[in-house]
């Protein structure tokens, strides 16, 4: 049953605590750091910073948690927690492999199963490292109002949470469709270094993709390169739900375009491990 293969690999993560750490906590803990050391050099050169730094980030009014929050909302799916969130799905995806422990488990749950239970853990973690990443923006914040003086306060609109929502929901699906590339190659080379590796490589060349196809008239306004270019697409429906000046010169039909680039990229991948990951000999691991 699906439920057990979920609850084999939760328990089988859980004991991996140097893959939980390196998904779920190094980049909010260095990030946490390197903001709060520099709180404390910018209040400690107050003085000859004047002008060259934002006027926001030392005087202002109170500290809103609540845009904090939002603004952490649309930008967690960054490089950093792609790369580091990829280190525990691969070892999920790619573990039974290295240690030859599928002619294990296959015999005890159908392969579809075992592969979705992969996938369903690998979302949580990446709900685990979401919680994470805006807890540390949260953090920050208070340690930045401690070291200025400001004051603290929290506001929600309905409109606001309904922005962090969409906003989390996208960043969430942005780094599933980053980690589905690891599961098919997972699938396809029975490596984990190509899980951890082929992700990044494919990532690379989407975000060159538009400097080269635009020369030979591939305009981003076009559907081509939003579904060819899963970040595109994020970038497209992000700009949507933030509006202002960031939705001033969308495409027509973004959200449709980001909705189906992102899909594409989730949807395939995940279907083409399903087919390899039932057509394979797991008895040559």
């Amino acid at each position: 049953m699906l439920a057990d293969a979920i609850r084999s690999e939760t328990y089988r993560l859980s004991r991996n605590r140097i893959a939980l750490f390196w998904s779920v906590l190094f980049v909010p803990v260095i990030g946490l750091l390197l903001a709060t050391i520099g709180f404390v050099v910018a209040k400690a050169n107050e003085a000859k910073l004047v002008g060259k730094l934002p006027p926001e980030l030392m005087k202002g009014g109170p500290l809103d948690l609540g845009l904090t929050l939002v603004k952490s909302a649309g930008d967690f799916a960054n490089p950093a927690i792609l790369m580091f969130v990829l280190i525990g799905a691969a070892t999920i995806y790619a573990g039974d492999y290295r240690w030859e422990t599928w002619r294990l488990i296959s015999a005890r749950n159908t392969r579809s199963n075992l592969l979705a239970g992969k996938v369903v853990v690998v979302a949580l973690l990446m709900i685990a490292a979401t919680v994470a990443a805006l807890a540390s923006d949260v953090i920050a914040s208070l340690i930045q109002a401690a070291v200025f003086g400001r004051a603290l306060t929290f506001s929600m609109t309905g409109g606001a949470a309904a922005d962090f929502g969409l906003l989390a929901l996208t960043g969430w699906a942005r780094i599933l469709q980053f980690t589905m590339l690891g599961l098919l190659a997972a699938v396809m080379t029975r490596s984990l270094l190509a899980a951890l590796f082929a992700p990044l490589v494919i990532g690379i060349g989407q975000f060159f993709l538009p400097q080269i196809l635009m020369p030979m008239g591939v305009t981003p306004d076009g559907w081509l390169l939003p579904l060819l270019s899963p970040g595109m697409a994020t970038d497209l429906l992000k700009a949507v739900i933030q509006g202002g000046t960031a939705a001033a010169d969308l495409p027509d039909h973004a959200v449709i375009k980001g909705v189906l680039g992102l899909a594409l990229w989730i949807v395939v991948p995940f279907a083409a491990a399903v087919v390899w990951f039932n057509k394979q000999d797991l008895s040559k691991e």
